[in-house]
C-alpha cells in the first residue's frame, strides 16, 4: 500500500473500530505513540503490531517521545526513567568524554527499550541551545547552552540510537531554544539577528545535518521570515534548513494541532507541505481532525518519498549489548553526573 504523507496519533491504548477504519482508508506513512496509549509492555506490541497489520506494511515507522526527563511516555513500572539531557551536560563539563559516552550509552539503552515493543523511531536527539530569558518549554532537556556542547551530545544520542535499531529525528529545526512562549499553546517569535542565528542557534544543527529524520519547529525568525513560523516559511525551509543548516533527511512538521499555528487544519497541513515540509504530523488523536489532515494530505511522492524511503533504509538491527552491564555503566555515569563540586 502506499503511505500518505502525514503520521497520526490515536486514542487510547486500543484501535477501535472507527480508528482501524481510518487507518485503513487514509494509509498515514507512521503512527506515534503517547502516555495515553501505553499501559504495558506487552499492550504496546500488540497495539505496533496491529496498527502495521492495518496499514499493510511490515516497515511503517512507529514513532515516540522518549527523551528522558519531562519528556518520556514509557516509564515505571514497565520501563526504567531516564535523566533529561542537561544531565549529560552537566557530565560533560566535569568530563568530555564521559558526557558524550553518556549520551550515547542512555540513547543505547532507550533504544532497547523501545525496540522490544516494536518503537522504531525515537524523537531525539534535541539540538535546540536556550538563552537565559527563554521559556521553559525546553529547559533542561537541552544539552547545553552553546551549539558545540549541544551538537556533539546530540550526535552521541543520536548514535545510541542507531546502535539500538531506532531511527532518530532531530529536533526542533532550526532552533526553540530562543523562543520566549511556548509553542504548544502561542506562536513564539524571535527578533535576533541572523548572523547571531547562525553563530548559535543554526549552529548546532549543522553537524547533524546527515540524520535521516528531522522536527521543524512552530517558531517565527523576523529576520529571515518576519510572519510564518518555520514549518509553513518556504524561506525557513528552503534558505536555512535545507540550505545552511545542509539537512537533507525527511522533514516532519511538529504537531500540528499545536496553538502556535493559525488556520484550520486543512489550512496549517496545505501551507506546511507548500513550504517544503514532506510529512505532516498530528499528535491528539481526535478523529474528526485526523480525517481533516488526511484529507489535505497527498500520497508519498517525489523527493518527500525518496526522503522517507531513505530514513527507513538507514534503520539496521540492534547491535548486540550486554544489557546489564551496560544498564550498571550508566548508573555509575549518571552517579557521577550528579556529584556537586
Amino acid at each position: 500500500m502506499q503511505a500518505r504523507a502525514f503520521i497520526t496519533g490515536l486514542a487510547g491504548p486500543a484501535i477501535t473500530p472507527e480508528e482501524r477504519a481510518f487507518l485503513t482508508e487514509a494509509q498515514p506513512w507512521g503512527l506515534i505513540l503517547f502516555k495515553r496509549n501505553i499501559e504495558n509492555a506487552a499492550q504496546v506490541f500488540y497495539f505496533v503490531s496491529k496498527f502495521r497489520d492495518i496499514v499493510g506494511r511490515s516497515d511503517a515507522p512507529v514513532l515516540i517521545d522518549q527523551e528522558g526527563g519531562r519528556v518520556q511516555r514509557m516509564g515505571p513500572p514497565d520501563w526504567p526513567s531516564y535523566p533529561a539531557g542537561a544531565a549529560y551536560g552537566r557530565l560533560y563539563d566535569r568530563d568530555a568524554a564521559k558526557g558524550v559516552a553518556a549520551a550515547r550509552l542512555g540513547a543505547r539503552l532507550i533504544a532497547d527499550d523501545l525496540a522490544k515493543v516494536g518503537i522504531t523511531v525515537d524523537c531525539l536527539p534535541v539540538a535546540d541551545v536556550p538563552v537565559q530569558g527563554a521559556d521553559a518549554v525546553i529547559g533542561d532537556r537541552a544539552y547545553g547552552e552553546t551549539p558545540d556542547k549541544v551538537s556533539l551530545l546530540a550526535a552521541a544520542a543520536a548514535a545510541g540510537l542507531a546502535d539500538g535499531g531506532v531511527l532518530p529525528v532531530l529536533k526542533h529545526i532550526p532552533g526553540h531554544g530562543r523562543a520566549t512562549a511556548d509553542s504548544h499553546a502561542t506562536l513564539p517569535v524571535v527578533d535576533a539577528a541572523r548572523a547571531e542565528l547562525e553563530a548559535s542557534d543554526f549552529a548546532a544543527f549543522r553537524p547533524l545535518s546527515g540524520l535521516p529524520l528531522g522536527m521543524t519547529a512552530h517558531v517565527v525568525f523576523t529576520a529571515i521570515d518576519p510572519v510564518s513560523p518555520a514549518t509553513t516559511s518556504a524561506k525557513m525551509i528552503q534558505n536555512v534548513i535545507r540550505g545552511g543548516i545542509g539537512f537533507q533527511g525527511l522533514l516532519m512538521t511538529d504537531d500540528l494541532s499545536m496553538g502556535a499555528l493559525s488556520g484550520s487544519l486543512r489550512e496549517r497541513t496545505a501551507a506546511a507541505l507548500a513550504a517544503g515540509c514532506d510529512v505532516a504530523l498530528h499528535c491528539n488523536g481526535n478523529l474528526d481532525e485526523m480525517r481533516e489532515i488526511a484529507a489535505e494530505t497527498p500520497l508519498l511522492a517525489g523527493k518527500a518519498a525518496g526522503r522517507a524511503e531513505a530514513a527507513l533504509a538507514a534503520r539496521h538491527a540492534p547491535q548486540e549489548i550486554d544489557i546489564f552491564a551496560a544498564r550498571s555503566q550508566f548508573a555509575a555515569l549518571m552517579a557521577e553526573a550528579a556529584v556537586t563540586s
